[in-house]
């Protein structure tokens, strides 16, 4: 199945955009509520508002399918990123509301939710350590850039209040050398137009944890943007002046990682 699309580039730098994809495959999209069908809870347009990224050299990778088929930033098992909070599971049967996410009864079970992680989960894995693995062993080095969105307010189920409008995501410094993490600092600090915190409510998903190994090559990196800086968050359109203005800022942070 074509589950994901990779464009390979030539500098040490890899975006991946795991939640990008919307399609729900029609026979599950029977199963869920007219709500979840819309697939609100993507992030929607990251895979446009990075192609950019390209122009750097970056590789770029992104999923076909929804969150909502199974969550590609959660570990196999499903254990939980954020104990004690609030999440979404890794074949999500309740949205970012805590609204329900299928019809009555019609939620995976155990063996459908394995068939899922081979089905869909492993290929996309199987294609970012791939291509980390070709990026270091060219460059010496490797950058993996995870590049996420949500709606930045009225979420209590997951945040109270305001999401600031950039959170960066370092697993709390785990995930990346210091000093790179104090360029990032710096950029945010520079920028002035968005406010931002580091290591916040957002500190990076499994894929950001996982493959992070920067004693041997691998720094990554999560950011997390409020959907409002780049779309309308209602309506779920595409905003191109928004999106150009924070295009530029988040140019500067790839650059930084350069």
């Amino acid at each position: 199945m074509d589950v994901f699309t990779l464009h390979r580039g030539t500098a040490p730098l890899l975006v991946s955009l795991p939640h990008d994809g919307s399609e729900i495959p029609p026979g599950l999209a029977e199963r869920m509520t007219p709500a979840a069908r819309r697939a609100p809870d993507t992030d929607w347009h990251v895979s446009r508002l990075y192609a950019f990224a390209r122009e750097l050299g970056a590789s770029i990778l992104f999923p076909r399918y929804s969150r909502y088929v199974i969550d590609l930033n959660r570990p196999p098992d499903d254990a939980s990123l954020y104990p004690g909070q609030n999440t979404t599971g890794l074949c999500p049967t309740v949205r970012f509301t805590g609204e329900p996410v299928y019809l009555d009864g019609q939620a995976p079970g155990a063996d459908e939710i394995a068939e899922r992680v081979q089905r869909y989960w492993r290929p996309y894995h199987d294609a970012l350590r791939g291509e980390l693995d070709r990026i270091r062993a060219a460059h010496g080095r490797v950058a993996l850039w995870e590049g996420h969105s949500i709606k930045g307010s009225d979420l209590p189920y997951l945040f109270p209040g305001r999401l600031p409008d950039l959170n960066l995501g370092t697993a709390d410094g785990a995930s990346c050398a210091p000093a790179l993490q104090a360029r990032l600092e710096a950029v945010l600090a520079a920028q002035g137009g968005y406010d931002y915190v580091v290591n916040g409510r957002f500190k990076g998903g499994y894929i950001t944890r996982h493959y992070a190994d920067p004693g041997h090559g691998i720094d990554a990196v999560q950011l997390e943007m409020s959907q409002r800086v780049y779309m309308d968050e209602a309506s779920f359109a595409y905003d191109e002046a928004k999106a150009t203005r924070v295009q530029a800022v988040i140019r500067r942070l790839l650059e930084s990682v350069l």
